[in-house]
């Protein structure tokens, strides 16, 4: 246990000396974050409707004045034939029509709404608040009183927007890329620099290597995905609905997983040239398909199955349970007993092929 205590200083040591690995494990999720937080925190901006007024009377005058008033939306004045152009051209999301037949006059008047549907994915949810709207200003213009009103109850419910969501997605990234690099990149660089091969005759044995290494870079992988998350936070005003104990064993879990398979990649390559393109192979792939940028479902539906199966899933997946949706262990044991499944898979071949000799020759 001492040689493993030992050994993990050592790594500990020459992690923090190596000040690009530092920044790549570290900066490049607070970037990515920082671009996705700040931009997912902006306000929406007001939707632009242009307003045709073929009324021209006090209602027309006053009903326009209503809408002002309402901050969801810019309006644009003017004639008809104008704001069809500019809505068929693009310049212009929608344009409601104010009939000359629009007056207080006791007959319902219909107010033709120019869109193209294709191009304005929110039609479905701006058309139900923009009828509201309407039926708001009319009552303000005729004085009439609802029949019942809405009392809103604020119950601050957890965020579901884009930051919440890629946020636990850019943690299990950076668990994945911590580990196999601590791992697989480690040992071929060992190798070069003949670490190994010294090592070899030695009192050291596989198994302290191999512990002090595994030790060594979860520490750091704790460390550093509580930084990320810390800033997320505390700058980024995420919040965190799950427990922590939950999340720091999913934490421990992947990055036994990732450090077994960056074991088996160290073993088989033999150059950095080699583990540089063997480790694009594994990492890169689970990047594009794990749901860390964007769910899952919407891959093709031939390459769901499989993306739903690879191990840096079952992290994201297990991640965004906990930190957005408040999952507990039990809610998660599927994604759990899976990594479990490849944590063991992973050790069991990283064991068969990390052969002390070979490697350190």
């Amino acid at each position: 246990m001492a040689m493993i205590l030992k050994l993990t200083q050592t790594f500990l040591l020459i992690f923090l000396r190596d000040r690009r690995a530092i920044m790549f494990s570290l900066m490049f999720p607070l970037i990515f974050m920082a671009i996705f937080g700040f931009t997912g925190s902006r306000a929406p901006d007001a939707f632009g409707i242009g307003i045709a007024d073929n009324a021209g009377n006090a209602l027309s005058e006053s009903f326009k004045t209503a809408l002002r008033q309402n901050p969801l939306f810019k309006i644009t004045e003017g004639s008809e034939a104008d704001l069809r152009k500019q809505v068929q051209s693009g310049d212009l999301k929608m344009a409601l029509i104010l009939p000359q037949s629009f007056q207080d006059n006791g007959t319902p008047t219909q107010l033709p709404v120019v869109v193209d549907a294709a191009q304005v994915r929110e039609l479905a949810l701006i058309m139900p608040v923009l009828d509201q709207a309407l039926v708001s200003a009319e009552r303000t213009l005729r004085g009439t009183q609802a029949l019942f009103s809405l009392q809103v109850e604020d119950v601050q419910a957890r965020a579901q927007n884009y930051l919440a969501f890629v946020v636990p997605g850019l943690l299990a990234m950076s668990l994945m890329s911590i580990s196999i690099a601590g791992s697989g990149f480690n040992i071929v660089e060992y190798r070069r620099k003949g670490i190994l091969k010294r090592l070899f005759v030695t009192p050291i044995q596989p198994k302290h290597f191999i512990g002090g290494l595994v030790v060594s870079r979860a520490i750091i992988c704790v460390v550093q995905l509580s930084v990320v998350l810390a800033i997320g936070v505390f700058l980024l005003k995420l919040s965190i609905a799950g427990n922590i104990a939950s999340l720091l064993l999913i934490i421990l879990l992947g990055t036994a997983v990732f450090l077994s398979i960056g074991f088996c990649l160290g073993s088989i390559a033999k150059t950095q040239e080699t583990i540089q393109a063997i480790g694009n192979l594994v990492t890169f792939p689970q990047m594009l398909l794990s749901g860390i940028f964007y769910p899952i479902d919407s891959l093709p539906h031939f390459l769901q199955p499989a993306a739903k199966l690879l191990p840096l899933s079952y992290v994201a997946t297990s991640f965004r349970e906990i930190i957005v949706n408040g999952a507990s262990l039990l809610d998660i044991l599927p994604n759990v007993l899976a990594l479990l499944a490849w944590g063991v898979i992973a050790l069991l071949l990283a064991i068969r092929l990390f052969v002390w000799k070979d490697v350190a020759g």
